[in-house]
């Protein structure tokens, strides 16, 4: 449908004597086989100078829509249409890579005492509450290349009194320089690096406070 990037895998109808264990055989085979693709925050995120505020930061496991609860790559031909990259995958599900990407990137900036994905007593001092809007890349019919879109929206909570101390969306795009997946992953990266670069310069302004 979009070249080789989006090249259908024909699935013949099994035959009436194939047992179901073997079809299941089957199906974990295919599986297997998917290459998989990691994301990794940029190198290119600033560290604060001086010491680390005294802040305990928790980045908790974003939300998302269905479609992107998976470790599959999504790509959109249309805003209405989900599909996956075919033979590949991400080396997690997408709300857990995205946390890792966050907590890694907030680690990069020496900013705060301690960021996790779990307190380390009763709370912490601040929890990450996100939103995953979008993360995929979106291929217009005939197209030669492919349009990375990531958008999350980030809301800083304040343990306490559970109060939203701030609240901001981040929104990066990337082009592909062909079809080809991994020019496609490249994207992805390119993308997701800008979204992580802006998120790690905003969050210690906002937890000094």
């Amino acid at each position: 449908m979009f070249g080789r990037l989006l090249r259908v895998t024909a699935v013949l109808a099994a035959p009436a004597l194939l047992s179901a264990c073997a079809a299941i055989s089957a199906v974990n085979d295919i599986g297997k086989s998917l290459e998989v693709y990691e994301l990794r925050p940029p190198a290119s995120i600033a560290t604060v100078r001086g010491r680390p505020l005294q802040r305990d930061v928790i980045v908790e496991l974003p939300t998302t829509s269905g479609a992107l609860e998976t470790d599959r790559i999504m790509i959109r031909p249309n805003a209405l249409q989900a599909q996956y990259l075919p033979g590949v995958r991400w080396s997690e599900e997408t709300p857990v890579m995205v946390q890792t990407l966050m907590l890694r990137s907030v680690e990069a900036t020496g900013a705060v005492r301690y960021v996790g994905r779990k307190p380390l007593g009763p709370g912490g001092d601040y929890a990450l509450v996100t939103e995953v809007v979008d993360f995929q890349a979106e291929v217009a019919d005939e197209a030669e290349a492919a349009t990375v879109r990531i958008r999350m929206i980030v809301r800083v909570v304040r343990e306490r009194d559970a109060r939203i101390v701030a609240s901001r969306t981040f929104e990066a795009t990337a082009a592909s320089a062909s079809l080809e997946t991994p020019d496609v992953v490249s994207a992805f990266d390119a993308a997701a690096g800008q979204a992580m670069t802006d998120f790690a310069a905003w969050l210690p302004g906002v937890v000094r406070g």
